[in-house]
């Protein structure tokens, strides 16, 4: 089913050398794909054509995973995550005896979920100044300085509120186990097909969290002129000026995830957050 597989590592820390367990981790799974007879690619993703690979094989945390999955949603490239992270809401797969998991999925014993991304775009007098590709959120929030943002929020060109915040989130099903959940936002299954808006510290209390169709698109305009900034995925970032609009769809392309058989989100869930414990 399966013939060139990428393998994606943890990215080098600002020292620009891998830690030796991000190392082992990454020969341990290289070497594994190619005794099971997979031709192991280890290319740059920006450096692939399409049709290059066939499955995705991420060694890492969310993080890496989440990164990943953004760019090879434009391919059509199927992703299987390894923790090598702390919570790995996404990233399926223990470290400790992976092919025991992963062989069969390999066979094609493996669930497939798609999860869609946020498109977002800064525009700044009519022309688009910034553009990015989030899976968790987009995010518009204060700077450094002291003070909220006022914010003015729409849905499909209809006025929703006008808010007074530290930011506003506007979250995938992905991303709600994030920031989004942090700030007080509900927990949306992946199979939704649903955004949550998610307000950071409200200045006015009655200001909820609400669940939206993820088909819609939503414009965040600046009125204050307060330092701000959008983030998306906490890795993008466009500092923001009064006036400007932060515009969010639906992107065009689906990340695709394979599970083993027998997942369970409930399981994930009660596990990662420690429900049940006493």
């Amino acid at each position: 089913m399966f013939k060139n597989i990428l393998l994606i590592g943890k990215p080098p820390p600002s020292s620009g050398v891998p830690s030796s367990s991000s190392r082992k981790a990454l020969g341990d799974v290289s070497q594994a794909l190619s005794h099971m007879g997979y031709s192991v690619v280890t290319s740059d993703i920006a450096a692939l054509h399409p049709g290059q690979v066939d499955l995705a094989v991420v060694v890492g945390g969310d993080g890496t995973m989440l990164a990943a999955a953004r760019q090879l949603a434009t391919l059509d490239v199927p992703v299987i995550g390894i923790n090598q992270g702390r919570l790995g809401f996404i990233t399926d797969i223990a470290l400790e005896n992976f092919e025991h998991t992963l062989t069969p999925m390999l066979q094609g014993s493996y669930v497939t979920e798609r999860r869609h991304l946020l498109q977002g775009q800064v525009v700044r007098d009519g022309q688009c100044i910034f553009s990015a590709i989030a899976m968790n959120d987009v995010v518009v929030n204060r700077g450094a300085t002291a003070g909220m943002v006022e914010l003015s929020i729409q849905v499909d060109g209809k006025f929703v509120a006008k808010q007074r915040a530290d930011g506003l989130i506007i979250s995938t099903p992905t991303g709600s186990t994030a920031y989004a959940l942090s700030a007080g936002g509900s927990l949306l299954h992946p199979s939704l097909a649903g955004w949550i808006l998610v307000p950071i510290a409200p200045h006015n209390l009655s200001n909820r969290p609400i669940v939206l169709p993820d088909d819609c698109e939503i414009v965040i305009e600046m009125l204050s002129d307060r330092e701000a900034s959008a983030n998306f995925d906490m890795q993008s970032l466009a500092s923001l000026e009064q006036g400007d609009r932060v515009v969010v769809r639906r992107a065009a392309h689906a990340a695709q995830f394979l599970h083993p058989l027998g997942w369970n989100y409930f399981d994930s869930l009660r596990h990662k957050l420690h429900w049940n414990e006493s």
